[in-house]
C-alpha cells in the first residue's frame, strides 16, 4: 500500500469518532494488471516468447509493474498501459529459452466485472485490517459499498468495472484510485471524464462521492435494499443441510447458522459492540471458524400481524459456521446462547433493551432484562388498546359486521308461517286426520244417502241410517 492510502486510513481510524461505525471500507478484488496470471487465457503471464493478444474491439486499462519481453503484441483499437516507475516492454521477435516455442497468448474480457457483485468486494474496519487480510463478512447487500462508505481500489493496480444500477448515480462517500482519494464530486467527475476514467469506469451509472459519513454510533443502514436484485442476480445459493434454513435481512441466500435480533437504545455503540464479540467470544478456539456480521438493518413491523406500521430499525447479528452457511449451525447456535448470557448480564451497560434469536436447529429464544419486559408490557397494552379502539368504532357505527350468509331454505312452503318460523302442528291424535282404514261402503240406502240433509217447504227432512226415512212433518 502505498504511503498516502496508509495514512489517509490512519487518519480514518484515529480522528473518526471513537468506536463509530463512520469508517467502513470496501475494497475491489478484480484488477487488469499485466501480471496477474488470471488476466490470461492460458493462466500465466506471457514470456519473452509469447505473442501478446489484445481483444480488438475491447477497452481495457491495463497496469504494469515490471519489464517484459514479448515476441509480438497485438494492442487493442482504444485502451491504455499504465506503467509504474522503471516498467516496460521489449519486443525483439526471437525466442526465450527459458520457456519454449511460446504460444499465442490472450489478455481476458474484463467487460463482465459488475460494481453490484457482491462476490467481488471486500469489507475492513481499519487499515490494518485491510492490509493483512481481516475482512469482515457481511450479508449481500452490505458486501457491496454502501452510500456512507470509503471505496478503495488498490493503489498499484488498474480495473475496469461496470457500474450499471438502474438509476443515474450509485452514492459513496469517497473512492480511491491509484492512491488518489476523490471526497469532491467535482473533482471525482473530472476523473470520470479523462482517458483512464472512462477505460475504468463505464455503465448507464456513475459513482458518486461525497454522501455523508454515519455520525451514529448505532449505525446506519447501507441502503442497498433497493438493488437487492440486481446484487442477487449473481449470487449462487449452495445446497443447505440444516432443520430450519434462515434468511437474514439482506442476504441473497437461506443459511444455516442462528440470527440474533438487538433491539437498542441510544447509548449502543456497533463498532465497540463488534469489538466486543470478537474480542469476548470469536477469539475462543472453539469458535475461531465462526463468521459474524453485525450491521443495522430495517424491518418491517405489524399491529395485530396484519395492519402495516412503520417500519423499525434493529440490529442484525448473523452467525454462520462456515462463511456460505452450509454447515449445521451447530456452532454458531452454541455461541449464540453465550452472547445470550452476556446480554442478560451486561446489556444493560451495553445500551440493548432487549434480544432474539433464531437458529437453524428450529430453537428460538428471549433475553435482555427490564428491556424485553418493557416490550412485552407495551405489547400487551397496545393489544388491548387496539382492541378497544375497535369497540369502540363497532359502537359508533363506523365499522359493521358483515351479516352472514343465509342458510338454503329446505322446508316447504306450506310448513312455514307468516313469522317466517314453521307451522306448530300440535301433537297427533288417533281420532282426527287419519285417512279411512277400510274401503268405504254402500251401507242400508246407499252412498249418496249417507249423512245427508235435505230443507223443503214440508220442513228438515233427514236420512238416519239405523231408522227408516222419517218425515218429522208426517
Amino acid at each position: 500500500m502505498s504511503p498516502p492510502l496508509a495514512v489517509l486510513l490512519s487518519l480514518c481510524l484515529f480522528l473518526g469518532f471513537p468506536g463509530s461505525a463512520s469508517c467502513l471500507y470496501k475494497q475491489w478484488v478484480p484488477d487488469t494488471n499485466f501480471e496477474n496470471g488470471s488476466n490470461w487465457d492460458k493462466g500465466a503471464v506471457p514470456c519473452g516468447s509469447d505473442r501478446v493478444q489484445f481483444l480488438a474491439h475491447r477497452e481495457v486499462s491495463v497496469y504494469v509493474r515490471e519489464v517484459h519481453s514479448t515476441r509480438e503484441m497485438r494492442l487493442p483499437v482504444n485502451g491504455e498501459f499504465i506503467l509504474a516507475t522503471g516498467a516496460g516492454f521489449a519486443v525483439d521477435g526471437g525466442q526465450d529459452a527459458s520457456c519454449g516455442t511460446g504460444a499465442t497468448v490472450q489478455f481476458q474480457d474484463s467487460e463482465t466485472a459488475q460494481w453490484f457483485d457482491p462476490k467481488l468486494w471486500r469489507s475492513a474496519s481499519t487499515s490494518e485490517d485491510l492490509e493483512k487480510g481481516r475482512f469482515l463478512f457481511s450479508v449481500h447487500e452490505e458486501s457491496v459499498p454502501c452510500r456512507h462508505d470509503d471505496v478503495v481500489f488498490r493503489p498499484e493496480a488498474s480495473f475496469r468495472v461496470d457500474t450499471t444500477a438502474g438509476q443515474q448515480n450509485v452514492p459513496v462517500k469517497s473512492l480511491s484510485v491509484l492512491g488518489r482519494r476523490f471526497s469532491d464530486n467535482g473533482e471525482f467527475s473530472r476523473y470520470l471524464t479523462s482517458r483512464s476514467g472512462r477505460l475504468q469506469f463505464h455503465g448507464d451509472s456513475a459513482p458518486v462521492v461525497g454522501s455523508p459519513a454515519c455520525d451514529d454510533s448505532s449505525g446506519c443502514v447501507c441502503g442497498n435494499s433497493v438493488h437487492h436484485e440486481r446484487i442477487c442476480t449473481g449470487v449462487t445459493c449452495s445446497r443447505l443441510d440444516c432443520q430450519k434454513a434462515l434468511r437474514p435481512v439482506g442476504h441473497c441466500c437461506d443459511v444455516c447458522g442462528a440470527i440474533l435480533h438487538l433491539k437498542i437504545s441510544g447509548s449502543f455503540d456497533l463498532e465497540s459492540y463488534r469489538q466486543r464479540l470478537q474480542h469476548l467470544f470469536l477469539s475462543r478456539p472453539q469458535y475461531q471458524a465462526v463468521h459474524m456480521g453485525v450491521s443495522k438493518v430495517t424491518v418491517p413491523q405489524w399491529l395485530l400481524g396484519v395492519i402495516p406500521r412503520e417500519a423499525a430499525t434493529e440490529i442484525q447479528v448473523v452467525l454462520l459456521d462456515e462463511e456460505e452457511g452450509t454447515g449445521p449451525g451447530v456452532v454458531a447456535e452454541d455461541l449464540t446462547r453465550d452472547i445470550m448470557k452476556d446480554i442478560e448480564s451486561e446489556g444493560a451497560h451495553l445500551g440493548i433493551e432487549g434480544a432474539e434469536f433464531q437458529a437453524s436447529s428450529g430453537n428460538s429464544g428471549t433475553g435482555g432484562g427490564a428491556g424485553v419486559v418493557a416490550g412485552a408490557v407495551l405489547g400487551v397494552l397496545a393489544l388491548v388498546a387496539a382492541l378497544l379502539v375497535l369497540a369502540f368504532l363497532f359502537h359508533r357505527g363506523v365499522i359493521h359486521v358483515p351479516a352472514l350468509p343465509s342458510l338454503p331454505s329446505w322446508r316447504k312452503n306450506s310448513e312455514i308461517g307468516e313469522l317466517g318460523g314453521p307451522i306448530d302442528h300440535g301433537f297427533d291424535n288417533p281420532m282426527f286426520n287419519k285417512p279411512p282404514q277400510m274401503p268405504g261402503s254402500g251401507g242400508l240406502y246407499g252412498t249418496d244417502s249417507l249423512n245427508t240433509i235435505t230443507v223443503t217447504d214440508l220442513g228438515v227432512h233427514f236420512v238416519n241410517p239405523a231408522y227408516d226415512e222419517t218425515d218429522f212433518n208426517a
